[in-house]
């Protein structure tokens, strides 16, 4: 791997993670707008805007030629439907002032990949990698000991990210027609919400004042470009180095739901991201060692 190819990648990783770190600014200026209606502007945009670069790259024939294997389309479905959730869920937990809860979500979200990867796919786990989901379970008893309730919307987002990745890991499909395949299969569930909404004489689409007419279409396009960078940044990177990269994302929520929505952040829930940073240490270093054995 070339030097210019690597500053590429990271280039790619740093845009791909930035743009998902700025999510929560974004998104709040959408505040008017219900979770749901978010949801069906960012996926319908989203089609549209991904439509736009499968036609500009002639890229079709593969695209379509998914709906041959029936298999895989259910899959993607499932998909769809964890991905979509998952975003419901990020854009509740912003509307609620509990980005800081998305940011552990997704911290959580790497160590969510190694239980799935013991339990789904039958890997083993190093040493390392049981300390760092251990660390993880601790936190979870903090959360549960010091605030009285288990952090559901983290564990909801961690796990239906993790879950995502999983399923989006057996389908073969490219970053691009994959995405346009699954905000495809959400059509049919936010048709029979647009058409609910519109009996009861709510716009989905329509209706916002200027500023938020011109953002929700943009909410779409938000939703493919960090996918595609990130594509990119895997073809150029090594699996160490995206892995370092992730935790981008989550610091910047976390950095933002401090110092600009001012979330208290409780001395119980610093304890928890300690022990979580911890766990993500381990498992970055479980996962360079491995890279550095080559495997």
């Amino acid at each position: 791997m070339s030097k210019n190819q690597t500053l590429a990648g990271v280039g790619f990783g740093l845009g791909a993670y930035g743009i998902w770190g700025f999510f929560p600014l974004f998104f709040r200026q959408l505040g008017a707008v219900q979770p749901l209606d978010v949801l069906c502007n960012r996926a319908v945009w989203g089609c549209v805007f991904v439509s736009l670069i499968l036609s500009a790259k002639g890229h079709w024939g593969p695209t379509l030629a998914v709906f041959e294997r029936p298999r895989l389309v259910a899959r993607l479905g499932l998909a769809a439907l964890l991905v979509g959730s998952n975003w419901l869920a990020f854009l509740w937990a912003v509307d609620q002032h509990q980005v800081m809860a998305s940011s552990l979500g997704y911290f959580l979200t790497p160590l969510v990949n190694v239980l799935l990867g013991m339990l789904v796919l039958r890997e083993r786990l190093s040493r390392l990698e049981w300390a760092s989901v251990g660390l993880a379970l601790l936190a979870l008893v903090n959360e549960f000991v010091a605030l009285g309730s288990l952090p559901w919307i983290s564990l909801f987002l961690g796990g239906s990210f993790g879950l995502y990745g999983l399923v989006r890991k057996q389908v073969p499909v490219d970053a691009i027609a994959g995405l346009w395949l699954e905000t495809l299969s959400l059509m049919p569930l936010l048709a029979v919400y647009w058409a609910w909404q519109a009996q009861a004489g709510h716009a989905v689409f329509t209706g916002f004042d200027t500023t938020t007419q011109a953002l929700l279409p943009l909410a779409g396009v938000l939703t493919a470009l960090p996918l595609m960078l990130f594509a990119a940044a895997t073809q150029r990177l090594n699996l160490a180095t995206v892995g370092m990269l992730m935790y981008i994302n989550p610091t910047m929520q976390l950095l933002t739901a401090v110092w600009l929505f001012d979330e208290p952040l409780a001395p119980a829930r610093l304890v928890s991201f300690g022990l979580i940073w911890s766990g993500l240490l381990l498992y970055s270093l479980s996962g360079w060692r491995r890279y550095r054995r080559g495997g």
